[in-house]
């Protein structure tokens, strides 16, 4: 009888077993569940605040140029030029953001054995990729509704530029998940570094127009390929000649390692200080 009963047990211990990938699956849900209900369910609007935010900035860029300079860089609807940076833009932001905070937002659930840290990571990512891609097709059908652009997308940069903010917001959450455990102090300094990010990932202007000195810098934002991309399937006439996809999957790939390897070996340390 005890020949029997000990495999059986050893399936249904926590991490252990073929079965490991449905109570990870349910751990997952569980925790995306209470994502949902905590982010967004306990403030006024509740999630019509994730369209309303984007929504106000890309306004306000598009009036604030269209006094400054009339003519966008590219097309010739502002709302549409700054819609196809910010957007890609803020899905890196905000999974990047979220990532690195999964830890101490889920600090009192990883302590059972049934939630991982990686349980905690999944559930951010697929929460904030539904929804940031929910909020681009929104307000790109608003935005069409609304004016009298006549889209002829291509899907295939689209897709790509999404993929490519989504495994780059990962990687670099990873890492920083990683940096704010052991040093908080680094969520300050990360605060300052990041913010000229909006000024340098091709948002307000096109890579191609800035003088060939600046290009060999900003080139190695791997950011500004996302924007590149994006602009590319929603403008026929523009090619984003510079966009490498296999850069940013270069250096996102070496973030997710790092992040992947770094949680693994000090999850724990990061959890208990």
């Amino acid at each position: 009888m005890s020949d029997i009963s000990a495999p059986v047990s050893a399936l249904h211990r926590p991490g252990k077993g073929v079965n490991r990938s449905f109570p990870t699956f349910r751990a997952v849900m569980a925790l995306v569940l209470r994502e949902m209900a905590t982010r967004y369910g306990r403030s006024p609007g509740g999630y019509l605040w994730a369209i309303v935010e984007p929504l106000g900035m890309i306004l306000v860029l598009a009036a604030a140029f269209y006094l400054l300079v009339r003519v966008p860089p590219l097309g010739n609807n502002f709302i549409l030029f700054f819609a196809t940076g910010l957007l890609p833009f803020q899905l890196y932001m905000n999974l990047s953001n979220n990532v690195a905070r999964a830890m101490n937002f889920s600090r009192a659930l990883l302590f059972y054995p049934a939630v991982t840290w990686l349980d905690a990571v999944l559930a951010r990512v697929i929460l904030t990729v539904l929804t940031d891609v929910l909020v681009m097709l929104i307000l790109f059908i608003l935005f069409v509704a609304a004016t009298d652009v006549t889209l002829f997308l291509d899907i295939q940069p689209i897709i790509t530029a999404i993929g490519l903010a989504t495994v780059l917001g990962v990687g670099v959450g990873l890492c920083n998940c990683v940096m704010f455990g052991f040093f908080p102090i680094w969520l300050n300094v990360w605060g300052i570094a990041n913010r000229p990010m909006i000024f340098i990932s091709g948002i307000l202007f096109l890579y191609e127009h800035m003088p060939e000195s600046i290009q060999v810098y900003l080139w190695y934002n791997p950011v500004i390929h996302v924007t590149g991309l994006m602009r590319a399937g929603f403008y026929p006439t523009y090619e984003a000649d510079y966009a490498s996809p296999l850069y940013v999957l270069s250096v996102s790939g070496v973030l997710i390692f790092l992040g992947v390897l770094l949680m693994g070996r000090f999850h724990r340390e990061i959890l208990n200080r």
